[in-house]
């Protein structure tokens, strides 16, 4: 089988591209507005992609009405975010604040989802996610220039959040702790709890 893209439209682009490339790990995404009403949403287009420095990347889309969301708005009004990583515990939580609400409106008012104070950011952190990276906003990218449809968010990682619980030992996390879920395709999770290992050849 061979797709040819230029004939595809976005949906049907869209289809084929997240039910191949997966799973994708799911970004949770806290920011504030100018106002200070607190948002949260979950994207699944979404990597680290430095360390030096340390940033991550954020793909937002817009609404289907064309609008700008509520996490690019912000984001740049404000500067900053907090991306959280999804436990399987937490993914119908998560799934829950993919509703679209009005501009006004939190959803962790919504979802009845408790919080606590950043300490490098205003945006409120999520209690119990295992994972939190405190942000600030380095550059947003329209994509493509000449229309744009998708918001790169690069986000310079400034404090991060690690739940003891989730730990192996001092330096290195253990993956079966951490219990993520990844984005597969339509209504499909994975988690990452099958794992194996192999070395690097030299």
């Amino acid at each position: 089988m061979q797709l040819d893209f230029s004939q595809l439209d976005a949906a049907e682009s869209y289809r084929w591209l997240s039910s191949t490339v997966t799973p994708r790990p799911i970004a949770w995404v806290s920011t504030l507005s100018a106002k200070g009403v607190s948002n949260l949403a979950p994207f699944s287009f979404f990597q680290v992609i430095c360390d030096e420095p340390p940033t991550l990347m954020v793909n937002v889309g817009l609404r289907p009405n064309g609008d700008l969301k509520d996490t690019v708005l912000n984001a740049q009004e404000t500067g900053e975010l907090v991306i959280h990583l999804v436990s399987k515990e937490q993914a119908e939580q998560m799934n829950a604040t993919a509703a679209t609400l009005v501009h006004d409106d939190s959803e962790f008012d919504a979802v009845g989802i408790v919080t606590v104070p950043s300490v490098r950011v205003k945006p409120p952190r999520i209690a119990a996610a295992s994972v939190a990276f405190e942000c600030k906003l380095a550059e947003v990218i329209p994509y493509p220039v000449e229309h744009p449809r998708q918001f790169l968010l690069f986000a310079r990682v400034l404090l991060a959040h690690i739940d003891d619980a989730v730990m192996a030992d001092e330096r290195h996390v253990d993956p079966a702790k951490l219990d993520l879920v990844g984005r597969l395709s339509g209504s499909w999770y994975s988690t990452t709890r099958d794992r194996f290992a192999m070395k690097r050849p030299a």
